[in-house]
C-alpha cells in the first residue's frame, strides 16, 4: 500500500464500496475476501485515527476558549 494519506471521506467511501461488494457478491473468491477484509481493516484504522485527532484538536480549541 502506498503512503499517500487518504481523507476520512475517501477512506469511508472506499470502505462502503468494499462492504457493498461483499454483500452483493455471493460467490466471491475466498482469497479476494481476505484482501478486502484486510483493506477494510486498514481503512477503519485510518478513519479511527483521523476521528481521534479531530477529537483531540477540538478539545484543545475548546479548552483555549475557557
Amino acid at each position: 500500500m502506498s503512503k499517500i494519506k487518504q481523507s476520512y471521506a475517501q477512506a469511508l467511501s472506499e470502505l462502503e464500496l468494499i462492504l457493498s461488494d461483499l454483500e452483493k457478491n455471493e460467490t466471491i473468491d475466498i482469497d479476494l475476501v481476505e484482501k478486502k477484509v484486510k483493506r477494510a481493516a486498514e481503512l477503519i484504522s485510518i478513519c479511527k485515527s483521523q476521528l481521534t485527532k479531530i477529537d483531540e484538536d477540538l478539545d484543545k480549541i475548546l479548552s483555549e476558549l475557557e
